[in-house]
């Protein structure tokens, strides 16, 4: 008898009991998921939840205090796994008084053997920037242009991005975002985007990481989780919500006037008069936000894979 063997180059990152504590606080606790390799992944979560500490976990800059995080099957920040990752973070450091030239050649320096000239010069060509121009005389939204050919240049597995397009205007942001989604389609990235901008996650990603306080609320293709969820709409009264849910999951249910609306993860056949929709990424998104409470869910793509099965 023989069964399937794990492949960890086909996972990007996994965690299992994952934690990390900051003094008396766990900013991750007990968290467990599994990312396939090739995917564009929404980290979503509420200001505090553990975002930017995932991605400085699987940067390699943070040690977990306990459970464990993998990149390519291998330890975050390991030589081997290092070069295969691009990390761009909030303040997005770069030198000031770099020129856009020497910012770029210290890329093409650091990373001999995987750099891109072409695409990160087509990155800062693309907003009209000069190469001579000094990094502290840009604008915010100029110095993010720079910081993304630097992670675009390194044509990394995994690529990292803790909230890059937040200080972009609109048309900026949907141009990066066009070239992000070309740079991960033409290379096969890894992407993971911590975003708050839930509007624009829907279309551009196709897997999705929900954490709350610190845990995993939801985890796996977008497809299967809205397809997990329904959205009902219906005439109800009184304050208890309708006898028919009582065996399904209620994520959330508010009510106006007489008419009810709710998100469940339905058992089965609702019975009732209910109008019926799938949610959009965004109503999905909304509706576990405001209810943490909710039972989590990890979609089978999501599930961690630490373990063969063995002949």
């Amino acid at each position: 008898m023989t069964g399937l063997t794990y492949q960890p180059e086909r996972t990007a990152l996994e965690a299992v009991g994952l934690g990390v504590r900051h003094r008396r606080r766990w900013a991750l606790q007990d968290c467990s998921f599994r990312l396939p390799a090739g995917r564009v992944c929404a980290l979503v979560g509420p200001n505090g939840a553990g975002k930017s500490t995932l991605l400085s976990l699987a940067a390699g800059l943070t040690r977990p205090t306990k459970g464990s995080l993998t990149v390519f099957g291998g330890r975050p920040g390991a030589a081997d796994v290092r070069p295969r990752v691009a990390y761009l973070s909030q303040d997005k450091p770069l030198y000031p008084q770099f020129t856009i030239a020497d910012t770029l050649r210290m890329g093409r320096e650091l990373n001999p053997g995987r750099w891109d000239q072409a695409a990160a010069e087509a990155t800062v060509a693309d907003g009209g920037l000069s190469s001579g121009a000094r990094i502290g005389d840009l604008s915010g939204g100029q110095r993010t242009r720079v910081a993304l050919a630097l992670a675009f240049g390194k044509r990394p597995d995994v690529l990292l991005l803790d909230e890059p397009m937040a200080d972009l205007d609109p048309l900026v942001r949907h141009e990066m975002t066009a070239a992000l989604m070309t740079q991960a389609a033409g290379n096969a990235t890894t992407v993971v985007i911590a975003s708050h901008v839930l509007a624009e996650l829907d279309g551009v990603c196709d897997y999705l990481l929900l954490i709350a306080d610190g845990r995993v609320r939801l985890a796996g293709e977008v497809e299967d989780l809205l397809a997990a969820h329904t959205v009902l709409v219906g005439r109800h009264e009184g304050p208890d919500l309708p006898r028919e849910f009582a065996v399904h999951t209620v994520v959330e249910a508010r009510a106006t006037g007489r008419q009810l609306t709710a998100l469940v993860r339905p058992d089965g056949p609702v019975a009732g008069q209910w109008r019926a929709s799938e949610p959009s990424l965004e109503e999905l998104l909304l509706a576990h936000l405001r209810t943490p409470g909710a039972p989590p869910l990890l979609a089978p793509s999501a599930e961690p894979r630490r373990f063969k099965a063995a002949a």
